[in-house]
């Protein structure tokens, strides 16, 4: 593989690594939990998310499928798991009066949900694992792992910005958008569960 090669090889993964966690999405879930939150809190919040995103990610791609293998979890467990935890997220953002009133400040939402499975849900989790164990030469998992540190980046970047943003939306653009995701995310989150089942009864 030349250099050409590898570039279009890096920038392929990117993108896919880019899109595939729906950054946009994670920014309007963020921007819903942190209702209330200072400036400064949100930007420390989303540092915590981004290195969270970083280990999961590094783990995955090293170190998943033995994880996997180990503990007998497969990806469609991920998604019965996932899909569960993701409805009680949504019931709370559909059913609050104020899109911050399902989180406490004191709870730490930085791995869970928000990290994982907001932004590394299952379908990251299913392509990081496939790339991992596809990719078997040491300088092209390299590429990889630079290819999605740089897509974490961008993502966690949005986030770090999102003080910005949500001057764009406005407050009662985010609760609006706080009702409308939550109802997105039980669409998800059943979508995920019937998956994980039809597959573990096939």
């Amino acid at each position: 593989m030349n250099l050409a090669d590898e570039l279009l090889f890096f920038i392929n993964i990117f993108i896919k690594f880019f899109f595939l966690p729906t950054p946009f999405f994670a920014l309007t879930m963020f921007l819903t939990m942190t209702e209330g939150m200072d400036n400064g809190a949100r930007k420390k919040l989303s540092l915590k998310i981004t290195f969270s995103v970083y280990v999961s990610c590094l783990v995955l791609f090293l170190l998943g499928k033995e994880i996997f293998s180990l503990f007998g979890i497969t990806i469609d467990a991920f998604r019965i798991g996932a899909g569960s935890l993701l409805f009680i997220t949504a019931a709370g953002l559909v059913h609050a009066r104020q899109p911050h009133s399902a989180f406490s400040f004191e709870d730490d939402i930085a791995v869970v949900p928000l990290a994982i499975p907001v932004i590394v849900g299952p379908a990251t989790i299913g392509a990081i694992l496939v790339m991992g164990v596809e990719i078997e030469k040491f300088r092209l998992k390299l590429i990889a792992l630079a290819a999605l540190f740089l897509a974490i980046f961008f993502t966690g970047a949005i986030l770090y910005l999102s003080a910005y943003l949500e001057t764009v939306f406005r407050k009662k653009g985010i609760i609006i958008i706080s009702k409308i995701t939550g109802l997105i995310l039980s669409a998800l989150a059943a979508q995920l569960v019937f998956t994980g089942i039809k597959n573990f009864m096939k």
